[in-house]
């Protein structure tokens, strides 16, 4: 099987050939309807792997966690998302993206719970567990539904926007989830997110109908043995390598700060009230949805877009280094909105890794990517909570060795995928 990059064919209408009865269902629904509905999933994800910069203070108090305990806990939802994208990619690719979604989220709705019914910090995690499991196809069934229905040259500028109407599900997590925990509890807030949950659940079992791509004439049916062997392939070309370390480090880094330790920076760096740092939070996150539509329309194409990707990490990492220095509260507030907005330049990496893998492959490389993105969040945060307790252990003030090795991770993160091997698809552009 070749791994090489192809055009994907689409009809005037704008969606991928694939004359099944399903897909007529589909496309009376619209594909714009259909991939807001599967939004929705994502919105939640987003909104889960974001509680703890809100839910960390009250957390430490009734469960007296260390920072290396809450990396843990934040780290646990992205360590469980990012290992089953292989499952998803799989799934996907095999059994179509509906059956994927519907079969994953209930574990969303079973972790919200058993999250707000624990009663010691190990529940705690497994409940993390459980959501980041059922969250797992979240994103990556919508980027597929891109590639499916939508032109090839719209794959950036659409995979944008819907980068930006799943991220107000952050929007949850600040003011609101803020004045939910001041109000009721942290609790609460794992319950709510959870009937939300089941409402998504329902409008994609109910209203989302997307047929599986259409096969050669006289192809025989992958099995799955097959497809984990086509998974492993990716993993021998040449440019996967620097795909993957890239990946381990970029969305990371805003997680790394919005999700969890933009609260505490707050709070105990400059004495903010819980609300207040909520109130910045959802501040930042309304900054970060204008950026992936504005870079998803500015899209370059292939080989400049890898410039773009490489020299766009470096300013985030200069950012991030001088959120470590500056102490100031007017300072750390502008570095923090600034590297929000910036943050949009990662929705350049969905189109650079669908440029990079076959149309037949385009679930299983998409979910490569997403595993290492989030096994990267997973890592990022586990590690620099352990940064944290180190440094406070030996006086050094913690935010400053948190924002440094974050800095450092995303330039080592950019070398990589500079000077490792490119795709075929960028050394063919450049001939």
């Amino acid at each position: 099987m070749s791994f090489r990059a192809d055009s994907t064919r689409a009809d005037p209408a704008g969606a991928a050939s694939s004359p099944t009865s399903d897909h007529r269902t589909a496309r009376a629904l619209g594909p714009w309807a259909s991939l807001l509905l599967l939004t929705t999933g994502f919105a939640l994800s987003q909104a889960f792997r974001t509680v703890a910069a809100i839910m960390a203070a009250p957390l430490q108090g009734e469960f007296h966690l260390s920072p290396q305990q809450l990396g843990l806990f934040a780290g646990a939802f992205h360590f469980a998302f990012g290992a089953l994208q292989l499952f998803m990619g799989i799934g996907i690719d095999l059994h179509g993206l509906r059956r994927t979604v519907l079969f994953a989220s209930p574990l969303m709705v079973l972790g919200a719970a058993v999250s707000a019914l624990a009663t010691s910090f190990p529940l705690l995690v497994a409940g993390q567990v459980l959501i980041g499991v059922g969250c797992a196809p979240a994103f990556l069934v919508c980027t597929v539904y891109i590639a499916r229905h939508f032109p090839a040259e719209r794959f950036a500028a659409v995979s944008g926007t819907i980068l930006a109407v799943g991220s107000v599900g952050m929007l949850v997590t600040g003011t609101p989830l803020a004045w939910l925990i001041e109000a009721s509890s942290w609790r609460m807030g794992f319950w709510v997110l959870g009937l939300a949950a089941v409402l998504s659940w329902v409008a994609i079992a109910l209203w989302v109908h997307e047929p599986m791509p259409a096969a050669a004439p006289g192809a025989p049916r992958e099995s799955l043995g097959q497809a984990v062997r086509t998974f492993g392939q990716l993993f021998r070309l040449p440019h996967t390598l620097g795909i993957v370390l890239f990946s381990l480090v970029t969305y990371a880094s805003f997680v790394a700060l919005r999700g969890l330790w933009l609260g505490p920076l707050m709070m105990q760096r400059h004495g903010w009230s819980l609300v207040a740092a909520g109130n910045l939070a959802i501040v930042l996150s309304v900054v970060s949805l204008i950026g992936p539509p504005l870079f998803g329309r500015l899209d370059p194409g292939p080989r400049p877009r890898r410039r773009w990707l490489f020299w766009l990490s470096i300013v985030g990492a200069v950012l991030l280094a001088a959120l470590a220095l500056v102490t100031r509260p007017a300072v750390d507030v502008a570095l923090v909105l600034a590297f929000g907005l910036l943050s949009g330049y990662m929705v350049l990496q969905y189109p650079d890794v669908k440029n990079a893998y076959a149309p037949a492959v385009t679930g299983r490389a998409m979910a490569l990517f997403t595993m290492a993105m989030f096994m990267g969040v997973a890592l990022m945060q586990w590690l620099t909570g352990a940064i944290a307790s180190a440094a406070q252990a030996h006086g050094v003030e913690p935010f400053s060795a948190v924002f440094g090795s974050i800095a450092a991770m995303l330039v080592a993160g950019a070398l990589a995928f500079r000077l490792l091997p490119q795709p075929a698809s960028v050394t063919n552009d450049a001939r």
